[in-house]
């Protein structure tokens, strides 16, 4: 039986999440007349849109390669990380800014606040969850490095897209909660729709955020550093190889990374010696680091010039 990869299975739950609130704050702001409410629901709504997204390009993204894209369609699952930041930025954010905007010029009294209170407590609980679920497969793969440069570094859109929208929904539902409580509390209904714009706010935030992280992943970020020097570990081992030139990566999906290398043997080795080398180093990084997928290793004349001994040999990133 095969089974499911962890990043779907945080896509999967969050879309099981987002779906059952965003249900039950469509009916709470239907019932009380909340802009705040109805803002969240917005954003859920587009949450439960953005994580079939990420299934759709995970899915298009495993097609195998073919003549027209002969490095495979791994990067498509980058387009649509950037489609749904788009669609936080325009929908979530636009949307509520505007709910809110209208709220506040034609402020309306709340009408029955427990079922806000309720459906807030639903969805805290049901995104927090959902955030949990993220989070630890996030913290499994950080090897150590702060949260932001970790977040920073991620290359799966499945994970990182996730994390970042449930850290807005969870600061989106206590800015809600804010709005609704001190509205009623102090007979103010336009502080819910102040909610309401700084709710926009956020998922616009988030949205420009998550839009530089994808456009950097779509023009073609290197494989992490400790890959890059994992590699030069290997290189360096072989006493065989006189010179080598840096060593270029770049992701072509999540677990899928190209690695182009050129590298100098001495002028006495045979034919024999450097096949022997080469296919032993590509078995030996292909061991050690299964996302890389492609190698190309160009054996020419350096010289020592164009690069660097291999003990001083920088493992520079493409």
């Amino acid at each position: 039986m095969r089974r499911t990869a962890p990043s779907t299975v945080i896509v999967l739950f969050a879309f099981g999440a987002n779906l059952a609130i965003a249900a039950s704050k469509f009916f709470a702001a239907w019932v009380t007349g909340s802009s705040s409410i109805l803002s969240e629901g917005i954003h859920s709504l587009v949450d439960t849109s953005d994580q079939l997204l990420l299934l759709w390009g995970r899915k298009r993204s495993r097609r195998p390669p073919d003549a027209e894209h002969p490095y495979g369609y791994g990067m498509e699952l980058y387009f649509w990380s950037l489609i749904i930041a788009i669609l936080l930025f325009a929908m979530g954010g636009g949307m509520s800014i505007y709910e809110g905007i209208t709220h506040m010029l034609h402020p309306k009294p709340l009408e029955h606040p427990v079922w806000n209170y309720a459906v807030l407590a639903f969805a805290f609980l049901s995104e927090g969850l959902s955030f949990r679920v993220a989070l630890k497969e996030f913290s499994a793969n950080r090897r150590g490095r702060g949260f932001w440069k970790a977040f920073h570094q991620s290359k799966n859109p499945e994970v990182f897209v996730i994390l970042a929208e449930d850290s807005a929904a969870l600061l989106g539902l206590i800015v809600a909660y804010s709005g609704i409580y001190l509205g009623h509390r102090l007979a103010m209904p336009i502080l819910d729709g102040i909610g309401s714009l700084v709710i926009g706010v956020i998922l616009g935030g988030v949205s420009v955020l998550l839009a530089f992280e994808s456009r950097a992943l779509l023009l073609g970020e290197s494989a992490g550093p400790e890959v890059v020097e994992g590699i030069r570990e290997i290189v360096s081992r072989e006493r065989g190889i006189r010179c080598i030139g840096p060593l270029l990566t770049m992701h072509f999906g999540p677990d899928q990374v190209l690695l182009n290398m050129k590298i100098e043997f001495p002028p006495q080795s045979t034919a024999g010696e450097l096949v022997e080398t080469l296919g032993r180093l590509e078995s030996e990084v292909r061991l050690r680091f299964p996302i890389i997928k492609r190698i190309f290793i160009e054996a020419g004349s350096l010289s020592c010039g164009g690069g660097l001994p291999v003990e001083a040999a920088p493992y520079g990133v493409a």
